[in-house]
């Protein structure tokens, strides 16, 4: 990781700074793998949690596609504009008022969406004429497959803890890879 820092193209100054702060990389990184270990350990929190802040986010967005919609008024979109932020207000207000329904619906999406990626992936890996990368993304694509099956075939039921469990181990291992960074940062200064 040293020599990966020091191929960084970055002035020197602005390293030197980054070096100074490898400490706080590492507690940013503990502090999310601790957020991810509480998100796995509580999934059904979590999932509810992460569809609230959705439903938040799309009445935010509502609010202000309808404001830039008056502020836009001669643009002839008016109404247009207006009734999409309608529609993000209205939604985002049913994602609040029931969080598991819209959990159950974005569970099966993912599921789907998954099972698609999974099968396209297969495809294209079959047609890759070369042996090495062929078998990584041949793997990768049935154990996308595969997530997507379990998904789809468990639902309504993993929609109660998809969410949360994707979330949980992504912040683990993004919080892992900035303790990585913070340490390869101590060991360069």
């Amino acid at each position: 990781m040293t020599n990966l820092l020091n191929e960084i193209n970055m002035p020197a100054q602005n390293m030197h700074e980054l070096k100074k702060h490898w400490l706080w990389t590492i507690i940013f990184g503990v502090f999310l793998a601790l957020a991810g270990g509480f998100a796995v350990s509580s999934v059904l929190f979590s999932t509810i949690a992460s569809v609230i802040a959705v439903g938040i986010a799309m009445i935010l967005s509502g609010f202000a596609e309808v404001l830039h919609g008056f502020k836009m008024r001669t643009w002839g979109h008016f109404f247009w504009m207006l009734a999409l932020g309608g529609f993000y207000i209205f939604s985002g207000a049913m994602v609040m008022r029931n969080p598991l329904l819209a959990a159950s619906f974005l569970t099966l999406l993912l599921g789907a969406s998954l099972i698609a990626s999974g099968i396209i992936r297969t495809f294209i890996g079959i047609q890759i004429p070369t042996a090495g990368p062929k078998i990584f993304l041949l793997a990768s694509s049935i154990l996308t497959l595969l997530l997507g099956a379990i998904i789809i075939a468990q639902w309504p039921t993993s929609s109660l803890w998809v969410i949360g469990t994707f979330l949980g181990v992504d912040l683990f291992f993004v919080g892992m890879a900035w303790i990585g960074v913070g340490l390869a940062l101590k060991s360069a200064s």
